[in-house]
């Protein structure tokens, strides 16, 4: 079945549920039996194996997963506690300052992080591309609004870099609700960016025109915001050659009969790379837990045990492309998932 397709009928259970007053979560009331989940289409396959698993394993309990991206997801995690609001959000990036700001006001005030692995993201390219391998400058002055401060004229990559192949500029990426977005932002285009020292040096001194300058993609075609159904992303791709798409690894791993990966600064994606961090792309993956939902919905605390016990080295999640996170994370990410302490606000951004 067709992801779009899955996410539709996933979302058409959720309104139905929503509709017929499925349970209480805001205390008082009978508990509800259904576990409300949205958030990042990355974290998406991982969270969506897990409630499988989990209701196979907890009949008359279910878990729902919308695909909505990170951005969407913590929007819509954090606008309050009861019936109306998801119990938990997936995101392919740390929650943001303004974020659990957000949530706070609102009456979300017992955020639990759950970090449950490693992904990498990927820049793919058709089975008969042309072979690229960039570096996060290259990236940064063919997708930047305003490369370096100046207007942005790049039409191929080789007018970005003499030593690649004057193919055409064209990049299937994610849109700014996602945390795939966020990540490239974060991760590549800044690094990019910072390779120029008066660009590195703007960061102390002027933090917005920084980002602006360093983070601001070109609205001119060259970059095609290709919305969170990352299968239809890889399709696209591999039917146009010259085409370069920027997506989780987990759907490289799953199609590297259509598609190959490019190399970011001469390393690959792939799994030792990204679980190694060596890889410039590799990013933690995490779950956000509503605690206030969690003391009320009995099968929460279940579902967390589970994907705790899926996440490990040779477990199916393993097996699905998700990376384990360092033994130091997943222990960190386990009693977070069994102790529900709230999160510490203090370190974010």
């Amino acid at each position: 079945m067709e992801a779009s397709l899955k996410k539709t009928m996933l979302f058409a259970a959720v309104a139905a549920c929503a509709l017929s007053a499925c349970g209480s979560k805001s205390g008082g009331g009978a508990s509800g039996q259904q576990i409300q989940i949205v958030g990042s289409s990355t974290v998406y396959p991982f969270t969506t194996a897990v409630a499988e698993q989990f209701q196979r394993t907890h009949p008359g309990m279910s878990a729902i997963v919308e695909s909505t991206g990170t951005g969407a997801g913590m929007k819509l995690f954090c606008a309050g506690v009861g019936d109306n609001f998801p119990d938990m959000t997936n995101a392919s990036r740390r929650i943001k300052k303004s974020e659990y700001d957000d949530c706070a006001k609102n009456g979300v005030k017992q955020i639990v992080e759950v970090p449950v692995g490693i992904d990498g993201l990927a820049f793919i390219e058709g089975k008969n591309g042309a072979g690229m391998s960039l570096s996060p400058r290259d990236i940064y002055a063919a997708l930047a609004a305003t490369p370096f401060g100046k207007p942005n004229t790049a039409k191929t990559w080789k007018d970005v870099n003499p030593s690649l192949p004057a193919v055409a500029i064209q990049v299937y990426g994610p849109p700014p609700t996602s945390g795939t977005r966020d990540s490239l932002a974060e991760l590549i285009l800044e690094k990019g960016c910072e390779t120029d020292p008066a660009m590195k040096a703007l960061k102390d001194k002027d933090k917005d025109k920084h980002k602006a300058l360093c983070t601001k993609v070109r609205e001119d075609g060259a970059y095609v915001e290709a919305g969170e159904n990352d299968n239809l992303l890889v399709q696209k791709v591999a039917a146009n050659p010259g085409a370069i798409g920027i997506l989780g690894y987990s759907y490289l791993e799953e199609n590297q009969d259509k598609v190959k990966g490019i190399p970011l600064g001469g390393i690959a994606p792939t799994a030792e790379t990204i679980s190694s961090l060596t890889y410039p792309g590799a990013r933690q993956l995490y779950v956000y837990v509503k605690g206030e939902h969690a003391n009320v919905i009995p099968g929460m605390r279940d579902f967390l045990a589970e994907y705790a016990r899926a996440w490990g080295k040779g477990g199916y999640l393993d097996r699905r492309g998700l990376i384990p996170s360092p033994a130091d994370v997943q222990a960190k990410g386990t009693q977070a998932a069994t102790q529900l302490t709230p999160l510490d606000p203090s370190g974010l951004k």
